[in-house]
């Protein structure tokens, strides 16, 4: 209970002031006039005044608050290194027992974690944000002060919040801590293939480094989870590193710093570079052995993408024509053989023969360097139609040795509609088609070739089932044999027309292996931190997929069947940072935020980032391995901190539960006192004019 005397005029208090000021002028001027009850005249008029300013007693009943202490314990990846997590959980006990000791002293406990208060996928450690979030919570009037538990490597200090009391930091981490990481200063989003891009990487030591450490450490390089290479690189500076992508769409990079005895973590040895693959351009040679209807249909789905460099030669001379002009004679223009199939051969994409029959105008040489071109890693596809079962057919060539399928010299000249294989419904190549047909299915060809399957991959059937599509892989390369000349059919809309341009891509993009079209793959992808993982196969079910973390611990996720050949799950990770995916013969690597979490950029404990912040607060950094401090009260405005302890600010909060207000004195009172302080200046004045006559 507390008492108080307040005022409640009777009047507006400009009227008061007037009052005083006309009290104040009217006893002075009966000073000035020497009246000898001016001062009686004075305290009158002061008791007057006082009765119209209505002087009177409040009195409150309170209920004391208890003070709040906000402890915000940083939890995030960086606190899970060493004997930090021992630290933090030490230090958090002691500062409960301590604060539960202090009388009439409440503690708020705030945990934070990896990138919690932000949107971002790799925020670090939000410590001002939590802290604030704390103090908003809570009247501010209550807070005594506030305890960090971090070691030190906060990134969000411009949020850091005014306190009314003392705030502290209690350090984790030990002074002779040191730490080696790997930095990816530079590095591209997309590269063209077969053109080299460079990479700036710098390995750099931090915190209490022994001075036995050589200026040198070993990186590991590789590409897509293959076997990785080696290179002894300095320490402390930048490192150029120019590299070539073997393959279209994503490339993933990894590298790796061996691991020194004794340093703090190897979380930030290893970092991991994403690089899109895309073609400058697509060189495409395209070989007509006959005009016919199709092969406009060719030259403008090739020409009408920008991206092709189309090379096209048509044979116009017919089989039956023999006149005996030399076949030299026969082109518009020179055909440069030798250049295109023996100096420039490699430089081409694909190879496509479109209904080519053999006439002495590509030498057995040259079909031999298109056979080795393909195992060399080259792609060709060959577009039969009635020649390919005759004597001069291609694949009576030497090409024919590497083509997975044999001629039958027959001819079908009826109607039926493709179809894919049971094989086809899960290849990347024509999985998912069907969905694109007409309604009514799919228009009708005309014409097929006879073919036996040998080897390879049939993913369309014809007539009576007979294969339409086939492909297969020979050593390096590719080779895809289709057994019509009709596919031109689709492209015009007979009959509802098909997929021809979509087929066409897609196979020309598996003849160029990318990753995404390749029947056989293991690949992953994420959105913030949920990870999917999708097998692809032409074969059984695959098993489990083991997913290694970046703490090198293990899981295994089954992934179920959500379309013919194609096995999916998601995955939610735990954490910002490499995860490597193994199942079978197959691997994958996927990276999880940046090429380095953030939360592993700087890992030595330090208080230096939050000494500007701690220090107008009148609080202490203080480091654990020294020993848990001690927490006192002490006065506002007060040094908090000292050697072993630490300070909290009393605030004294209240609670008021009831107001009563009583006058000091009744109104009668007050007049009574005026008129009796007014009778009595009067009565001695009145003495002082009366004095006796003097007698003589």
């Amino acid at each position: 209970m507390t008492d108080a005397l307040i005022a409640a005029p009777l009047i507006p208090m400009l009227a008061l002031y007037g009052l005083a000021a006309a009290a104040l002028v009217i006893v002075g001027y009966s000073l000035w006039r020497g009246l000898s009850g001016w001062a009686l005249r004075g305290l009158g008029a002061l008791a007057l005044l006082a009765a119209i300013a209505n002087p009177s007693i409040q009195r409150e009943d309170r209920e004391p608050l208890s003070d709040i202490v906000i402890v915000v314990v940083d939890d995030s990846a960086s606190q899970r290194i060493g004997t930090r997590p021992a630290q933090s959980a030490t230090a958090l006990a002691r500062v409960q027992a301590e604060i539960a000791a202090l009388p009439n002293t409440e503690l708020r406990l705030v945990r934070v974690g990896d990138g919690e208060g932000t949107t971002r996928s790799d925020g670090g450690t939000q410590l001002m944000t939590a802290l604030s979030a704390a103090l908003a919570e809570e009247p501010r009037a209550r807070i005594a002060g506030a305890i960090l538990i971090t070691d030190g490597q906060a990134h969000d200090l411009p949020l850091a919040p005014k306190l009314p009391a003392p705030l502290h930091v209690l350090l984790t981490g030990e002074a002779s801590d040191w730490d080696r990481r790997l930095i990816i200063t530079n590095a591209p989003a997309f590269a063209i293939l077969g053109e080299p891009v460079t990479l700036t990487l710098r390995i750099e030591d931090q915190g209490a480094v022994p001075a036995d450490i050589a200026g040198f450490a070993m990186i590991s390089i590789a590409i897509d989870g293959d076997e990785p290479q080696s290179y002894r690189v300095a320490v402390g500076e930048d490192l150029e590193l120019p590299v070539t992508i073997p393959h279209g769409g994503m490339n993933v990079l990894q590298f790796q710093v061996a691991v020194t005895p004794g340093e703090l973590t190897e979380r930030n040895n290893a970092a991991v570079v994403q690089i899109n693959g895309v073609r400058d351009r697509l060189r495409v040679l395209l070989v007509s052995g006959e005009p016919h209807a199709g092969e406009r249909v060719w030259r403008n789905l090739l020409k009408s993408d920008p991206s092709v460099d189309l090379v096209h030669f048509t044979i116009l001379r017919p089989p039956e024509k023999q006149d005996g002009i030399p076949v030299s004679e026969l082109s518009l223009i020179a055909f440069p053989t030798r250049e295109l199939f023996v100096e420039k051969i490699d430089e081409f994409d694909l190879i496509i023969f479109d209904r080519y029959r053999l006439r002495g105008i590509l030498p057995n040489a040259y079909l031999h360097n298109v056979r080795d071109y393909v195992k060399r890693g080259g792609t060709v596809l060959v577009a039969a139609g009635p020649e390919f079962g005759s004597a001069d057919s291609l694949w009576r060539s030497s090409l024919g040795e590497i083509m997975p399928v044999d001629a039958t010299s027959r001819v079908y000249e009826q109607g039926f509609k493709p179809a894919l294989t049971e094989l086809g419904k899960r290849h990347p190549v024509t999985e998912g088609l069907e969905k694109l047909a007409p309604a009514g299915g799919w228009g009708r060809w005309f014409r097929q070739i006879g073919l036996v399957q040998t080897s390879g991959q049939a993913v369309m059937s014809g007539i009576d089932g007979q294969p339409l599509l086939v492909l297969d892989r020979v050593e390096q390369g590719r080779i895809a044999v289709l057994a019509s000349d009709h596919m031109w059919l689709w492209g015009r809309g007979f009959e509802g027309g098909g997929p021809q341009l979509e087929l066409l891509r897609r196979l020309a993009h598996w003849m160029m292996k990318e990753p995404e079209l390749e029947e056989e793959a293991l690949v992953a992808s994420a959105i913030g931190q949920k990870l999917t993982v999708t097998r692809r196969t032409i074969g059984d079910a695959p098993g489990p997929v083991t997913i290694t973390g970046p703490d090198g611990t293990q899981s295994e996720l089954i992934l179920p069947e959500i379309a013919p050949g194609r096995y999916s799950a998601q995955y939610d990770a735990p954490e910002m940072g490499l995860y490597k995916l193994a199942q079978g013969a197959f691997s994958a690597v996927m990276a999880l935020g940046p090429s380095a979490p953030k939360e592993f950029e700087e890992t030595i404990a330090s208080g230096d980032k939050l000494a500007p912040i701690v220090s107008p607060m009148r609080g202490g950094i203080l480091r654990l391995e020294q020993g848990n401090p001690d927490i006192r009260t002490v006065a506002e405005g007060r040094v908090a901190a000292g050697r072993g302890w630490i300070g909290i600010t009393p605030r004294g909060a209240y609670l008021t539960q009831d107001i009563r207000i009583a006058a000091l004195l009744p109104g009668w009172v007050w007049l009574l006192l005026a008129a009796g302080l007014a009778l009595a200046a009067w009565l001695v004045e009145g003495r002082k004019t009366r004095k006796p006559a003097a007698t003589g």
